[in-house]
């Protein structure tokens, strides 16, 4: 928990970098096997601290669960417990998916309020909402969500925000209720397709899924299945930005390029040349990046986990950038960090203005998110010397490798112990 990154700036990143299976993908995956009984195994898992943490709270649920490289076999027995109040569902957000499939499987679920990053308010009243839709009755207790509904029934739901985790839970909950539901304004990330496409592959009846407007079916039961999950987007973003903000020319494999269409699309307004291919893309930058304005937005919008990406690159930039937060609004505490390394940054609300200075300044910083961090890396690979990345533990909770993937790639970087 106290190790350190110890970066060297000034290096050129150049090479080939693979990514593996998305996190924001495959906690929901590891949740949705507890709808079957039987053995449900995950290929191309991410290798991040998360995983283990989330077969950790399947375990005390009552699942055996083997994690073996990128490989993650989840045994779901006929019975298991629907009382996932414990220490490890508190310790990441993305614990709270377990609420819809314990729902649906035991008629009851207590999760207790999750933690993660601290990136701002993220409450459940949609998860709850949703669920009351559906017939279930929900309540906070005692540092947990309560959620109770024996025979749960399909219902028109309405999103008053495209969130993906009410959007998860409401789909893993409504495969097994009994009739129609119609879930309209719901998220359209790829993250929420894989998840359909996996549900359909345990014999679930879904429809839409990409749209706003998903349809499901509840079916008695579920089955086991093997299944891939999708490359991570934001892993695949980062390497992206990393090429431009090192004037670097990196290919990127593993990752569909349709799903970063707007991200790309701003490194070529920035100067970057971009080239897309069916499983991969590439970015060369050979000056220094134009100042371009960002803003964040639900898929298919600019995505919030690129957010510090987006922000790293404007304090180097040519010229003035303004990147405006419409998700999260504790993000920019990010910014003051970078103002350590010499970032020339004002903060107004929910944008933040960004003078691009030609040349950042060494220092300490700390990181306070996953996302967060894997931006300060590539600031700090801008800088003018030596920067120390502490609280390191966030960016292994997202990105896998990922020192040793920086070095292959040309970037003097170490993990250290303070």
């Amino acid at each position: 928990m106290k190790q350190q990154f110890l970066v060297k700036g000034g290096a050129r990143l150049a090479g080939t970098v693979q990514v593996s299976g998305a996190k924001n993908s495959v906690l929901k995956l590891m949740a949705a096997a507890l709808l079957a009984e039987g053995t449900t195994v995950l290929q191309n898992c991410p290798e991040i601290l998360d995983v283990p943490l989330m077969a950790e709270v399947l375990v005390g649920l009552g699942c055996e669960v083997e994690v073996e490289r990128d490989v993650v076999k989840i045994t779901t027995p006929a019975e298991i417990s629907s009382d996932a109040s414990f220490e490890a569902v508190r310790q990441f957000r993305a614990s709270v998916c377990v609420l819809g499939p314990l729902t649906a499987r035991c008629g009851k679920a207590v999760v207790a309020l999750p933690g993660g990053d601290a990136i701002g308010s993220r409450p459940l009243d949609m998860h709850q909402s949703g669920l009351e839709k559906l017939g279930a009755t929900t309540r906070i207790s005692h540092g947990a969500v309560v959620a109770e509904g024996t025979q749960l029934r399909g219902a028109n739901i309405y999103l008053d925000f495209p969130s993906v985790g009410a959007t998860e839970n409401i789909l893993t909950a409504a495969v097994l209720a009994d009739g129609v539901t119609v879930l309209e304004n719901a998220a359209r990330e790829p993250e929420i397709v894989d998840l359909c496409e996996m549900l359909r592959e345990m014999g679930a009846r879904i429809e839409g899924e990409g749209t706003p407007t998903i349809t499901i079916t509840g079916v008695e039961k579920l089955h086991p299945t093997t299944h891939e999950v999708i490359g991570d987007r934001i892993v695949a973003g980062t390497w992206a930005y990393a090429a431009a903000m090192t004037r670097g020319d990196i290919t990127v494999t593993g990752i569909n390029p349709k799903y970063l269409h707007l991200a790309l699309e701003k490194l070529k307004l920035a100067g970057a040349q971009v080239e897309r291919y069916q499983n991969g893309f590439r970015v060369n930058m050979q000056q220094r990046p134009k100042a371009i304005d960002y803003q964040t937005l639900p898929y298919p919008g600019y995505p919030t986990d690129l957010q510090p990406m987006a922000i790293g690159i404007a304090t180097i930039a040519e010229g003035t950038s303004v990147i405006t937060e419409n998700i999260f609004e504790a993000r920019f505490r990010f910014v003051d960090e970078l103002m350590r390394l010499g970032a020339d940054a004002t903060i107004e609300g929910h944008h933040v203005f960004l003078r691009g200075v030609e040349q950042l300044s060494s220092t300490d910083v700390w990181a306070s998110d996953i996302r967060a961090g894997a931006g300060l890396v590539l600031v700090a690979l801008c800088a003018d010397g030596d920067t120390t990345v502490h609280d390191v533990y966030h960016i292994d909770r997202g990105y896998p490798g990922f020192v040793e993937s920086l070095q292959a790639l040309g970037a003097d970087i170490q993990r250290i112990e303070p």
